[in-house]
């Protein structure tokens, strides 16, 4: 491996594009991904950067297994500023985009100011070009990417907004040519800020790998262990994500109708089951994944990627509709219009119980299902209401003086699981750095009711500082290593170690990794503080936390974040929520 990483810098305003070089040492302190972009994000934004402003980067970072052949690890990070929460950002998906760069000699791609007219970027091993993209003004997602794959070759990685990016609607995703979302956030919102419809990045050369006798060794003990963990080798494959469904239905944290009550009984109306049996037409992967667990469905001859499990819940039951065929209809439009599935749930979940409540008027109400998809052309167009709904949960409930009744933390509309009954996912929410996610806070759902490591009791609190610092520091690992998430249910972070030093020769132990997954999250909370994100803001809805749940395996149940808080930021060592001295020089980020 080079002992620099090769980034490809373009500067859309001016047209200026050219190499920057970061040296090993600090790759290898932020391991590259999502640590590598926020360090840089660091470097190339103060805290009165905006978000939607020109200043703004994108930051496409691979990580150290990118192209390198290890299961599940051809993803690649975005890092970048959030139009939603105004948090620090990062996004990371699966697609030939990271491979694409490796391929042509880059590890990173950095794209700021703002091009005249709407562009697209070509990237290859000589570099970068600007070419105008203006006849794909308005054009869906799918489209374009059709329209890419003909003029470039069907093997190249893409990266595209639809109109919701375009019209800069603050939670717009940015899609890959497998139609995998980069979803959260926002990014979207800024790719079209900056005029870039599409970026296009075409690599053929070979990805070196430092010991590859040492790399055969070590991956034929991981496939071993991904083809016998039960939930790699036969849930995902089976059923996709929304094997979750009836899961967490079981465990009394399936929320319903904006998190007004949880599903009781299994459901027959819109499972993981069911999906499978009767709208399933295939399945699909990211570059280099053996687990697959894409879903291909299609519904009145019209086929799509997905539902996942988040998708299904948030464009469903979310919203009192468990039409099985009318929330695939929502989710497949959300792709194609280029919207995160999961914010667009909670806004509109939030509208319906706003106008339930004669707190503000609305088209919307829980249950309607030609009412949604209507809604979200709207809020793709930024018409009518839809401009209002584009601006997320948050800004719709403060313009109604009723913030209570947005799911949201730091502005981020919450995933499908009920924290009143896990209660270190309700930590993880709290404290997780681009607001209310399942995956950056620290996947407590593994723990609590999938028992992966091993199984802990959702309902204690006592012990969970300690489980959701950990897992966050083990979740900022994977995604700066750019591997699936998904992956790490079977292999520990020794394995993750020995691969990194056979393709890299860094001589690293997990314990080294896991000390890089703090320093990324420890920098990650610094950035937010920068940015005026304080530690009073982590915390829930009000309803999680004096609202018991009425029903179901956790009746009775709210979230106790005082008491896990107060533990979290001791085993963080962050005095007031903060990392002080002490903690930044022991981690280097002095």
């Amino acid at each position: 491996m080079s002992p620099h990483w090769r980034a490809l810098d373009i500067d859309l305003s001016t047209g200026r594009i050219f190499n920057t070089e970061f040296p090993e040492s600090r790759v290898r302190l932020f391991l590259g991904g999502r640590g590598l972009g926020a360090a840089i994000l660091r470097d190339l934004t103060g805290p009165g950067t905006e978000p939607l402003g020109s200043d703004t980067p994108l930051i496409f970072a691979t990580g150290p297994l990118t192209g390198a052949g290890v299961p599940s690890g051809d993803r690649f990070s975005l890092s970048t500023l959030s139009p939603l929460t105004g948090t620090v950002l990062d996004t990371n998906s699966g697609g030939r985009l990271g491979r694409s760069l490796k391929r042509a000699g880059w590890d990173l791609l950095i794209i700021r100011g703002a091009a005249q007219s709407l562009s697209i970027l070509k990237v290859d091993n000589s570099g970068g070009e600007l070419l105008p993209a203006g006849e794909m003004r308005g054009e869906r997602v799918s489209t374009v990417l059709g329209k890419l794959g003909r003029t470039y070759g069907k093997s190249c990685g893409m990266a595209v907004i639809g109109p919701a990016g375009e019209r800069v609607v603050r939670y717009a995703s940015i899609m890959t040519e497998r139609m995998r979302a980069m979803g959260r956030g926002g990014a979207g919102a800024v790719m079209g800020s900056k005029n870039l419809k599409a970026i296009v990045v075409m690599g053929s050369g070979e990805v070196k790998v430092h010991d590859r006798g040492r790399l055969k060794v070590v991956l034929e003990e991981s496939n071993r262990w991904l083809r016998a963990h039960p939930v790699t080798s036969k849930a995902l494959p089976a059923l996709g994500t929304p094997m979750l469904v009836n899961i967490c239905t079981r465990a009394g944290i399936f929320p319903m109708a904006n998190f007004r009550r949880v599903a009781v009984g299994e459901s027959k109306a819109y499972s993981g089951e069911l999906l499978a049996r009767e709208f399933t037409v295939g399945r699909s992967g990211c570059t280099g994944c053996y687990i697959r667990c894409g879903r291909i469905t299609e519904v009145d001859g019209v086929r799509g990627e997905g539902p996942e499990y988040e998708s299904l819940w948030a464009l469903g039951p979310n919203l009192d509709i468990t039409d099985l065929k009318a929330i695939i209809r929502a989710a497949h439009l959300c792709n194609e219009l280029g919207l995160d599935t999961i914010s667009t749930g909670g806004t509109l979940s939030c509208a319906m119980e706003l106008g339930s409540l004669d707190i503000r008027r609305s088209s919307l109400n829980f249950g309607d299902s030609e009412a949604v998809l209507k809604a979200i052309g709207l809020i793709a167009a930024r018409e009518g209401e839809g401009d209002e709904l584009a601006e997320g949960s948050r800004t719709l409930s403060r313009k109604a003086g009723a913030e209570e009744y947005s799911m949201q933390v730091k502005g981020l509309e919450l995933p499908g699981y009920d924290p009143r009954g896990v209660q270190g996912q309700g930590l993880a929410y709290a404290t997780s750095s681009r607001g209310g996610c399942h995956l950056r806070g620290g996947y407590l759902i593994a723990r609590e009711v999938l028992g992966i490591p091993k199984k802990v009791s959702g309902r204690e609190v006592l012990g969970k500082g300690g489980h959701v610092a950990r897992a966050q520091d083990f979740g900022a690992v994977a995604d700066s290593l750019s591997s699936c998430r998904f992956a790490t249910f079977a292999l520990t972070q020794e394995y993750w170690s020995r691969m990194v030093s056979a393709v890299t020769g860094w001589e690293m132990s997990g314990e080294d990794m896991m000390r890089a997954g703090e320093r990324i999250i420890n920098l990650e909370r610094i950035l937010n503080v920068e940015r005026g994100i304080e530690p009073e803001q982590d915390t829930l809805p009000r309803r999680f936390l004096s609202e018991p749940l009425g029903e179901g395996a956790c009746a009775g149940e709210v979230v106790r974040l005082d008491d896990m808080l107060e533990e979290y930021y001791a085993r963080r060592g962050w005095p007031g929520g903060v990392p002080d001295r002490e903690k930044r020089e022991e981690l280097g980020l002095s």
